[in-house]
């Protein structure tokens, strides 16, 4: 026999996690159609020239990449925006810019599994292309705010920096023919500290003092203002980081106006994202109470990714919930419903010879927007109960010889233990009310 088993780094997800799981792709597509963001969906499996050198060596190593059966090197894609990028270079000139999309769908990355990491993970991304506004920029924290408040998180905070003002820092340093390496290494800094970042640093020919440059800069700390007049004073001079300053001082200037309360949004000049592609404001959202699961949202502004694709000019800014590890999140904070059935009513079937009225009443709950499941089996009820309670049913309906004598039906509420009998034609109104008080 075959032994049942996973691969290292993917999952199976039981009813008790993909009931939430399920739930957080709704308040996900909510909050994106919201602001206006349509659906798309492109392949899992890419030319593997589509996705390679588009995230950097680092990225790279994580492609799962093989020969298909016609012979063509393929491979999965890592994320959904290097797929978005191509998708937008052959049908955006078709759709107008700028456009807005959003996509939720499996990635895969061949890395080292570890705290709410996995190799096989959804993305919930949204994305604005064709246009270089600032105010795409700043909707994206809007839309991350909103969205980690649908998902009933409030204590949480998103972390901005932008990418002009690392360049800008590298250019001043001599070090911009070493930007990728710099940032990659930067961005390990909550990871390994950093003496491991300066070891890296070092190893990619940055001496010790543009490395103690680059990581004093980092570690600014301080109000949001106050680090925005450090930027200035430092690098106002220069005109690339000047540019990123501007954008991040109207970025935190909007969204207070819009009611972005302060302690959820903090400039954090150590953010440089891992990813070649990004060319301005990056994000990253984490949690207040279970930081070390890592960033929950993340993305910036890449403005030169669609360029290998087609010469239209498409420069983008979007982020992406990661799914599954805001789903571990949750479960290590024990804040998931253990809820394993969809359907809150389980018609208990008393006796096999009545089981088209069973049914009957299942499809008129059903027609009232109640989901209900009828018993398959004439068991003794206490079997069927025990099948209620540990799948989480909110609410039995019974009726045996008498009650159908009587036209009534007996309504058990699980969670409260308690039974009552009524007219068949009040049942509906009953057990509407005795889920709509579960539910709050």
């Amino acid at each position: 026999m075959i032994q049942p088993r996973t691969l290292k780094g993917f999952r199976d997800y039981p009813p008790e996690l993909m009931m939430p799981r399920e739930h957080l792709l709704e308040q996900c597509r909510r909050v994106y159609r919201s602001y206006g963001f349509a659906p798309i969906d492109t392949p899992a499996l890419e030319y593997a020239e589509t996705l390679l050198g588009q995230g950097g060596e680092e990225s790279d190593k994580l492609i799962y990449r093989f020969t298909d059966h016609g012979d063509r090197d393929v491979a999965l894609r890592f994320d959904l925006t290097v797929p978005f990028a191509r998708f937008a270079a052959m049908h955006v000139p078709k759709l107008g810019t700028p456009f807005k999309r959003y996509h939720m769908g499996p990635v895969w990355r061949g890395e080292n599994t570890a705290h709410g990491r996995f190799r096989e993970f959804w993305q919930c991304d949204f994305d604005t292309i064709g246009t270089t506004a600032n105010a795409a920029d700043i909707e994206v924290v809007l839309v991350i705010h909103d969205l980690m408040l649908a998902l009933g998180l409030e204590r949480f905070c998103i972390r901005v920096n932008n990418r002009l003002v690392l360049n800008g820092l590298l250019e001043e340093l001599g070090l911009a023919g070493k930007t990728r390496e710099v940032l990659v290494a930067l961005d390990k800094l909550g990871k390994i500290g950093r003496d491991g970042v300066a070891g890296e640093m070092a190893a990619k020919g940055v001496d010790a003092a543009q490395a103690e440059r680059i990581l004093n800069l980092a570690e600014t700390r301080g109000s949001n203002a106050d680090i925005l007049d450090r930027l200035g004073a430092e690098f106002g001079q220069n005109a690339k980081a000047a540019e990123g300053i501007r954008r991040l001082r109207e970025l935190l200037d909007v969204t207070r106006q819009a009611g972005v309360p302060e302690e959820r949004l903090g400039l954090d000049v150590a953010i440089a994202r891992g990813l070649d592609y990004y060319t301005g404001t990056i994000y990253e959202t984490f949690l207040t109470d279970l930081p070390s699961i890592g960033s929950v949202c993340s993305g910036g502004r890449y403005d030169n990714l669609a360029g290998l694709f087609t010469k239209m000019a498409l420069p983008g800014v979007g982020a992406s919930l990661g799914l599954d590890r805001l789903l571990a999140a949750l479960e290590e904070m024990n804040r998931l419903e253990k809820v394993a059935t969809p359907a809150p009513v389980l018609v208990i079937q008393f006796t096999a010879d009545r089981l088209g009225d069973y049914q009957r009443m299942a499809r008129v709950l059903r027609g009232q927007g109640i989901g209900a499941e009828v018993f398959p089996e004439a068991k003794k009820v206490g079997q069927q109960f025990q099948y209620a309670e540990k799948r989480g049913f909110k609410v039995a309906l019974i009726a045996g010889p008498d009650e159908f004598a009587a036209g009534t039906w007996k309504i058990k509420d699980l969670a409260r233990r308690q039974e009552t009998a009524s007219p068949e034609s009040e049942v509906v109104g009953v057990i509407q009310r005795l889920v709509l008080e579960s539910s709050s």
